[in-house]
């Protein structure tokens, strides 16, 4: 059972498996998953007014009112905020390509950082929107991101910056990777 990007819980049932196993399985933790539905973060229009966690702090989306610019981190009425400029219609748009860059820069660093302790390369490194992974590697060398790393605490980014990078050296979550971990 998992609860993917948009908190619908998903129930996966082997090929073979029996519809009566499974859903004694999902009544037996039905009481864990309200848990976590109740726990889970619901998802944020970037509007004027929604509040968004930069890096795991919360910050308010307000329009500059400049039709050009980039978004910037500032203040406004005594809180943080992501002040973003353009026309209503394009304001999301413009604060999605702004995170994904600042989380490109802020993976870049600690996956520098994580693959020169392990003696490895990275390839390269991509952001991307997966509903389900924070992060893969491939064995070519080659790192991708979920962009939205950066609406996490450092901390989270940086752990999952030297899991995938730990993955250039164990290709696997076998102990040996864990040690890498």
């Amino acid at each position: 059972m998992s609860l993917p990007h948009g908190g619908v819980p998903l129930l996966t049932v082997p090929r073979f498996g029996r519809w009566g196993e499974a859903k004694a399985f999902l009544e037996r933790h039905a009481e864990w998953l309200a848990d976590r539905l109740e726990k889970s973060v619901k998802p944020v229009a970037f509007v004027r007014g929604a509040v968004v966690p930069l890096r795991g702090v919360n910050h308010r989306i307000v329009p500059t009112g400049r039709v050009r610019g980039v978004v910037e981190v500032g203040a406004h009425e005594g809180e943080l905020a992501l002040l973003v400029p353009g026309a209503p219609e394009h304001r999301a748009r413009r604060l999605i390509d702004w995170l994904k860059l600042e989380a490109q820069k802020d993976l870049e660093r600690r996956c520098r950082i994580h693959a020169a302790s392990l003696g490895v390369t990275v390839k390269s490194l991509a952001m991307r929107s997966q509903a389900t992974r924070w992060g893969s590697c491939s064995s070519t060398g080659k790192l991708n991101f979920n962009w939205r790393l950066i609406l996490a605490p450092p901390y989270v980014l940086d752990y999952v910056a030297a899991h995938e990078v730990a993955h250039m050296v164990e290709m696997n979550h076998s102990p040996d990777f864990w040690a890498v971990v």
